[in-house]
């Protein structure tokens, strides 16, 4: 064993400028254990690992901690005691800021099983660290934060790590602020929901965050939203998160509306129909018509999701005109994200009253120059048809969908082929026989030769199977 690790000093020693081959020796050490002698022996690795934890390369350091903190689950209580939580404590008050950094990963595994004298040593010196002059050390200590609180009861949390989060929560620079967003969702879930309202620090925090100078934090509260107002109780949803949600809707930056637009149905779900209406609604129509295409477009792959929230009646007064203008929209990808998520709508609505309100804009985008809203509208179609009925598809929608046989893009042919299979077996071979087959065998005799290629694929991909397709055709 004791030449394993001499050897193991020996290539230290002698790529200390490879990075390639530090990261893969921080990695594979995490797995060196069973052949050391196995968990009784295992405390062995952790020297050289303590070098690589000081290493300059992030990712060397990276994998280390996760090797480190592999091997300390493997590790009795004893050997915790004697030989980890001395490295933990090395390497936090190491001269360089690579070693502390390294340091701030490894409190949550060895503090599970750790006597209480311990762990309030642990956690004292993690304060160090959280107080610590270097904004890389305290960025790093903010981003574990938020998972050493969840090894604690809620007592020793209020009393010693709320002022640690507000410490962080008040830092000068923002790329340590934004990671106390996780803090204070972690803190929230551990504190009893009744208990919350009577520690003000964490209601004051959650106040400033929302209303921070940085744009780069109001982005990180507005992509946590939803969590955050499941880890708090009703009084602070209605009484904070509703105005908050509201201004961030109306945030500046298009990048802090993209977020907040795709929290807009995990949060509106926690409301009442009467404040979604009466408060947040019309911030949300506002965004139909939002300057940045992103905010729009995100706000296309979530609206569909409140239909179940406000149900029918509110949809029909409230979505649907939305979905008629974002459905014209010029950017495709607002146009493709309302088209594929109209199922939602069609469950609140029902079929008839969708087709009667967008059918014209669907029929307009089935010939939309980017191919991929007109994909979605082939994969909508059979949906469609299945509740419109046969003659209402005949009617409006047949010749389309025969259209699409001859498009200039593979696969929009391709996927023309596969909805036609799928509209037989949805209206039958009679009516396969009657209404597509004629037409499309028609197409072998056509003088472009996409149509007669398209033939033979509908052929080939079993469109017109043989059971379907008469004999003499084939």
């Amino acid at each position: 064993m004791s030449i394993v690790i001499d050897d193991l000093s020996t290539v230290l020693d002698s790529v200390e400028d490879e990075d390639e081959v530090l990261t893969a020796l921080s990695e594979e050490l995490g797995n060196f254990v069973e052949y050391v002698g196995g968990p009784e022996y295992a405390h062995v690795l952790l020297s050289p690992l303590e070098h690589l934890a000081a290493i300059e390369e992030p990712l060397v350091r990276e994998k280390a901690v996760e090797s480190l903190n592999k091997i300390c689950e493997q590790l009795s209580p004893r050997q915790i005691e004697d030989n980890f939580i001395p490295l933990t404590i090395r390497l936090s008050k190491a001269d360089w800021f690579t070693s502390k950094i390294s340091a701030a990963g490894l409190y949550c595994t060895p503090y599970r099983t750790a006597s209480p004298a311990l762990q309030q040593g642990l956690r004292q010196q993690f304060g160090q660290l959280v107080h610590d002059d270097t904004p890389m050390v305290r960025r790093q200590a903010a981003n574990n934060l938020a998972k050493f609180v969840k090894e604690m009861d809620s007592q020793v949390i209020i009393v010693e790590m709320v002022p640690l989060f507000q410490n962080l929560a008040n830092d000068d620079q923002d790329s340590v602020r934004l990671l106390t967003v996780e803090i204070l969702i972690s803190i929230a879930e551990e504190i009893p929901k009744e208990q919350q309202s009577s520690h003000g620090v964490l209601l004051t925090a959650l106040r400033n965050l929302f209303e921070d100078k940085s744009w780069r934090v109001r982005y990180m509260v507005a992509d946590k939203f939803e969590k955050i107002a499941k880890a708090v109780d009703e009084e602070v949803v209605n009484r904070d998160l509703v105005p908050a949600f509201v201004k961030l809707l109306k945030d500046t930056e298009a990048e802090v509306r993209t977020a907040i637009a795709g929290q807009i149905p995990g949060f509106c779900r926690l409301l009442d129909r009467e404040t979604l209406l009466n408060e947040i609604m019309t911030s949300i129509e506002d965004l139909v018509s939002d300057p940045s295409q992103h905010v729009r477009a995100a706000l296309g792959m979530q609206i569909s999701g409140l239909a179940p929230i406000l149900g029918k009646e509110e949809t029909i007064s409230h979505l649907l005109p939305m979905f008629l203008q974002m459905l014209k929209d010029e950017f495709p990808d607002v146009r493709l994200h309302i088209i594929s998520k109209l199922e939602l709508v069609n469950k609140v609505i029902g079929i008839d009253l969708l087709s009667q309100s967008l059918l014209p804009a669907i029929v307009q985008l089935a010939e939309d120059k980017q191919w991929r809203v007109r994909l979605a509208i082939i994969e909508y179609i059979p949906l469609l048809a299945s509740q419109l009925g046969v003659k209402f598809f005949d009617e409006q929608l047949n010749s389309l969908c025969l259209g699409w046989l001859g498009d200039a893009v593979f696969s929009i042919r391709e996927a023309a082929t596969q909805n036609l299979k799928k509209l037989t077996e949805v209206f039958g071979v009679d009516w396969a026989n009657g209404s597509i087959i004629p037409k499309v065998t028609a197409m072998g005799q056509h003088p472009n030769y996409l149509y007669r290629m398209t033939t033979c694929f509908a052929i080939t991909v079993s469109v017109h199977s043989p059971y379907i397709l008469p004999r003499h055709y084939i």
